[in-house]
């Protein structure tokens, strides 16, 4: 028999997550409760359809109206809300021309945060960069959900002139974009300029001469204010950290188990990092160092294809092939809740301005109305259908077949006396 250890799962604290799977379904998940909670599947958004397979997602998690962008697998590009699913735009990809929309899908997507008078106004700026190197930042005017919508490209550049871009990235100032794929080095672009600023060199052949080919499969900045440094996970299962202000090749570079890094997110105030591979591993890195502060408990049976960290909490969520939506304590590296979702899932947001607690008044006042609308129906039953008298209850005919019971039994016990008594007298 093969050892087994059994996960203890606390909880989570409240939080709400939004999963996208490769049917192109949406799922909103909750955890509800100050002391933590199992979370489950409030929501779904849309119907199944493999054609609408979400390629790539980005949330705009602003209090006032907020929006999350979705790009699917038929080069659509939807916008729509992130409380209640109702769609507000929905436009196509502008690939190459005569070129189908899955030769060219979209890889890298990313929704600008608004302020607070561009929230009002209902107006975004989309980046986006398909798999080709055709990147486009774009603003999007809505003035009512109902109405035209009018797109205009601002900008519109080619990432790269050959090979598979395959993983993208906005800092967080966003000001600046990283790229990167097979056989496309990664480099960096200046937004507002639209220029490239930098690009990576290739490491050096190792101690037997063999080259590494160039293969990117995830990246991500380290810091919100430093652009310069960020970490890119390879597909030879090799992590690397770059400096631009240092050097072209990796500052340090190590090894993590022997599959391909599949998704990396960073810690907001720290320098620590989490790793995903393709055989399901998911792990702590002190990135200064490289040392490896421990794996997370509870072994996942599929390829990890999202890790997103909450902006608040000490939660880090995992979703990958394996169909399960995972939470994690990042102190403790403790498993603290897993969702069954049914489908392979491909990308995972929180919503940071959850609060459980306007939830649950909300439910509350649905409680309360449900029992006066269904006073007003009887009421309205009431006056329009005619009286019926009810049906006595059967209490008191079994109360009388009781007591018919014990009178019988009672005359038996007289008849057996007096028989008694008879027989005594004549033996007398």
């Amino acid at each position: 028999m093969p050892r087994t250890t059994t996960v203890e799962c606390p909880g989570c604290p409240p939080l709400r997550a939004i999963t996208f799977d490769s049917l192109g379904l949406i799922k909103v998940v909750e955890a509800r409760g100050e002391r933590g909670g199992a979370p489950s599947v409030v929501e779904r958004w849309g119907d199944p359809d493999a054609s609408k397979c979400v390629l790539a997602a980005s949330i705009d998690d602003t209090k006032h109206d907020p929006l999350l962008a979705v790009a699917r697998k038929n080069g659509l590009i939807e916008i729509i809300n992130s409380l209640n699913g109702d769609l507000h735009v929905s436009i196509p990809n502008f690939g190459d021309a005569g070129a189908p929309p899955e030769d060219d899908g979209i890889v890298g997507l990313h929704l600008f945060k608004r302020q607070r008078q561009e929230s009002l106004s209902r107006s975004c700026t989309l980046l986006t960069c398909s798999t080709k190197g055709n990147a486009s930042m774009r603003s999007i005017e809505v003035s009512n959900p109902a109405e035209s919508t009018s797109v205009d490209s601002i900008k519109s550049w080619n990432v790269c002139g050959s090979g598979t871009v395959l993983c993208s990235k906005v800092d967080g100032n966003e000001k600046y974009a990283l790229f990167g794929g097979k056989r496309v080095e990664v480099n960096v672009w200046d937004l507002e300029m639209c220029t490239k600023i930098w690009t990576a060199k290739a490491p050096p052949k190792n101690s037997l001469g063999i080259f590494t080919p160039t293969w990117f499969t995830s990246a991500t900045f380290l810091s919100t204010d430093d652009h310069r440094k960020f970490v890119a996970g390879t597909n030879s299962h090799q992590v690397r950290l770059y400096d631009t202000s240092a050097q072209r090749r990796p500052v340090m570079s190590f090894d993590f188990r022997e599959t391909p890094i599949k998704a990396i997110a960073e810690e907001p105030e720290g320098y620590n990092i989490y790793i995903g591979n393709g055989s399901g591993d998911l792990a702590s890195v002190d990135i200064r160092t490289g040392k490896l502060l421990g794996c997370f408990l509870g072994k996942c049976s599929g390829s990890i294809r999202s890790i997103a960290r909450h902006p608040t909490l000490p939660v880090i969520a995992s979703c990958g092939l394996d169909s399960y939506l995972r939470f994690w304590d990042i102190k403790t590296r403790q498993l603290l809740s897993a969702v069954f979702m049914k489908q392979h899932l491909l990308e995972v947001v929180f919503d940071s301005n959850f609060d459980d607690k306007v939830v649950a008044h909300a439910a509350a006042d649905v409680l309360v109305q449900e029992p006066q609308n269904m006073d007003e129906i009887q009421g309205d039953e009431t006056e329009t259908e005619p009286v019926k008298h009810k049906k006595m209850p059967k209490v008191k005919d079994e109360s009388k077949k009781r007591a018919s019971k014990e009178n019988e039994e009672s005359k038996k016990l007289k008849s057996k006396k007096k028989s008694k008594r008879v027989k005594a007298e004549s033996h007398d």
